[in-house]
């Protein structure tokens, strides 16, 4: 953690860039390292560069169907002037050849076989003909190393097979079977724990609601967030506004957690109070981000536990969760670059105004290739389920016009 963090009070409202945050508010903790059977690794963050402890494929091997020759056997065949070989014999798959190519010879070869001694290449079937029995026609010429695949053209021995901090995609786990590696030492997913503030807040099961109340829709959202960016959700439940509470269940979940994400409750006292906790149990990093929807967002380090205080609006949590605790996620992880998220280009359908200095997070829905935001106040989740996906208004800029090309995040 950069010495930023180590400041305390005086940083509660100090305003901090997107930018600034991603760059700077980078914990050092990262999750726990596990070892898994290679069908669950899916996704998973390697924790070391898994190496390959032999050479893949591990022999000589066709690429195609056709005949193993000597290339200089074929050199200046042509339609009109083709070459003929001896059929020597033929290679059976998954076994070792019983034929060796002598000059002047060839062997049957299927895609995937061993190459037999004294051949250096594979005429491709398509340029070949068997003008009579054991006799093969050849009409075009082929080099050295034609139709092949060396032994460690895959993989030398030693190399890695996959890398350290890069989640495993489905190809990885080809690779890494072809070499017999059948389990990987990843990190764990990180543990989320998810806390709800606020009096006015009650669990989503309850039936009659008082006046004044609203049930927890931010935990169950935020806990798919977290799912979806590869951690493990842990719903932490609600806390009320008096004093003294917040701290003791932070205390509580620190304990066990890679990350604490705190959503306020709508009133300010539930902010408040959200800060002092914070305050309390850790050092806060800054408490306000130049983004909208989701300023009145909190980063703190606590114990070396990376917090996040989250404004209590549901829109505004979800967008401040997607920007910067998605990233921090998967840096826990093991992951230093997150994987890009899906996106279309498309043109907008109307002027955006914007503050320059402020990341302005704007939901839109897509058709016929046109970008038309999605507005509506961000107590609304609403406006998330009716977006197709979000674009963002760079800080620097003081808005976008109508009809410019912009980049459209999309929903999954």
């Amino acid at each position: 953690m950069s010495e930023a963090t180590k400041k305390t009070q005086r940083e509660f409202f100090t305003t901090r860039t997107v930018a600034e945050a991603l760059a700077g508010f980078r914990p050092d903790h990262r999750a726990p390292v596990e070892t898994v059977p290679l069908a669950e690794a899916l996704h998973r963050v390697p924790a070391a560069d898994i190496p390959s402890p032999h050479a893949l494929p591990g022999f000589v091997k066709s690429t195609v169907d056709g005949y193993a020759v000597r290339a200089a056997d074929t050199y200046g065949s042509s339609d009109g002037l083709p070459s003929y070989l001896d059929l020597l014999g033929a290679v059976r798959m998954g076994a070792a050849p019983e034929v060796t190519v002598r000059p002047g010879g060839c062997a049957a070869m299927p895609t995937g076989g061993v190459l037999p001694d004294g051949a250096d290449a594979v005429v491709m079937v398509e340029y070949t003909a068997e003008t009579m029995p054991g006799t093969i026609e050849v009409t075009r010429p082929v080099a050295p190393g034609g139709g092949l695949v060396r032994a460690d053209e895959d993989v030398a021995a030693g190399a890695p097979l996959v890398p350290a901090g890069r989640p495993l995609r489905a190809p990885d786990l080809g690779l890494l079977a072809a070499a017999g590696v059948t389990s990987v030492a990843v990190h764990a997913r990180p543990r989320v724990a998810i806390i709800s503030t606020g009096d006015e807040v009650v669990p989503p099961a309850t039936v009659e609601l008082s006046a004044g109340q609203v049930r927890d829709a931010t935990a169950s959202a935020l806990a798919g967030l977290v799912a979806d960016a590869g951690g493990e959700p842990v719903i932490a439940g609600i806390v009320g506004d008096e004093p003294g509470a917040l701290k003791d269940r932070l205390t509580e979940v620190l304990a066990d957690a890679d990350l604490v994400v705190v959503s306020a409750g709508s009133s300010v006292g539930a902010r408040d109070e959200t800060a002092g906790a914070v305050a309390a149990v850790g050092a806060v990093w800054c408490h306000g981000l130049a983004i909208k929807p989701g300023k009145p967002t909190l980063l703190a380090d606590c114990g070396g536990i990376p917090l996040i205080g989250l404004p209590g609006n549901p829109l505004s949590a979800l967008v401040v969760f997607g920007q910067v605790g998605v990233p921090l996620l998967w840096r826990l992880s093991g992951c230093e670059t997150p994987p890009p998220v899906p996106s279309t280009r498309a043109q907008l359908s109307r002027d955006l105004a914007s503050a320059a200095g402020r990341l302005d997070v704007v939901q839109v829905r897509l058709w016929d290739g046109v970008a038309e935001p999605v507005f509506g106040p961000s107590a609304l989740l609403s406006v998330l389920t009716r977006a197709d996906g979000y674009l963002v208004v760079p800080e620097p800029a003081t808005g976008l016009d109508a009809g410019t090309e912009v980049e459209v995040m999309l929903y999954r």
